[in-house]
């Protein structure tokens, strides 16, 4: 595959997202009293309720109308992939709080009372996913450790589609491709049946999400972004979070996006963004 050069400042930006997304469990959990949410890995929003959640580096956040978050159950669990599948139903990956005495990589683990407790699925010990995206009945899963993305109908069994570097992975409305964007920020078509992929030249994109209407949205590097109407074939540029992006989803309740500190929302398609967190 080839791939077209980017900027030195575009590179840059590619690296830190790269460098942000560490496989390493922190030297040490902070004290228990502490709720600053910081290197923000993921967000969802729980349809049970519309609460934000926020997984970060040193454990999950809810954040409510107040703005104010809260640290869900004491615990430090380091979310690398987090996405919600239903009411109060969370799936995750990462690392372990240091209290637990689990392996340092959480393979696929699920929730189904808001991030109270946590159960492992698959992979456990073997598998560090950073991207977690559901698409119907199946779920694409990619392994930072191995570099491979997978695919699974049960949460249990899983068969590999490609290895590659990406960075996000969007399922498109008729879910027969998939969009991806590698660790370069360079879009890609991905055929889920075979793992062929296909270059999409266009703009550099850090992370990807489909919205309900089928619309796929993108964000840049530098925090530009673009909608697609054509599975990322043309692209048209609708705002800006002016930052550096760390997380984005797209739910019914809105367009939410993070910074590695902040979290914005967007009513309006991505055209203006109000921060929330």
């Amino acid at each position: 595959m080839n791939r077209t050069s980017l900027t030195t400042a575009t590179l840059a930006l590619t690296t830190a997202l790269l460098a942000g997304c560490s496989n390493e469990t922190p030297a040490e959990a902070p004290s228990a009293d502490d709720t600053e949410v910081g290197h923000i890995h993921g967000l969802g929003i729980d349809p049970a309720d519309g609460t934000l959640y926020v997984a970060t580096h040193f454990g999950l956040f809810h954040v409510k109308d107040d703005h104010e978050p809260t640290r869900v159950a004491d615990r430090y669990q380091d979310t690398m992939a987090f996405t919600v599948v239903g009411p109060g139903h969370f799936l995750g990956s990462g690392h372990p709080d240091l209290r637990e005495d689990l392996p340092p990589h959480l393979g696929l683990i699920e929730s189904t009372d808001a991030g109270q407790t946590w159960k492992p699925l698959a992979l456990q010990g073997e598998a560090d996913f950073h991207i977690l995206e559901p698409a119907g009945n199946v779920l694409y899963a990619y392994d930072a450790t191995s570099g491979r993305l997978l695919r699974t109908e049960d949460r249990a069994t899983f068969e590999e589609v490609l290895t590659a570097p990406l960075l996000s992975v969007a399922a498109t409305e008729t879910q027969d491709q998939l969009i991806a964007t590698t660790d370069q920020a360079q879009l890609m078509t991905i055929n889920p049946a075979t793992g062929e992929t296909r270059e999409l030249g266009g703009p550099t994109t850090t992370y990807l999400d489909t919205a309900p209407d089928g619309t796929l949205a993108g964000i840049a590097p530098d925090g530009a972004v673009r909608i697609s109407s054509d599975d990322g074939q043309s692209w048209k540029k609708t705002g800006s979070i002016d930052g550096q992006p760390a997380a984005f989803t797209i739910s019914e309740q809105g367009w939410y996006a993070a910074t590695e500190t902040t979290v914005l929302r967007s009513t309006d398609a991505g055209a203006t963004w109000t921060r929330v967190l």
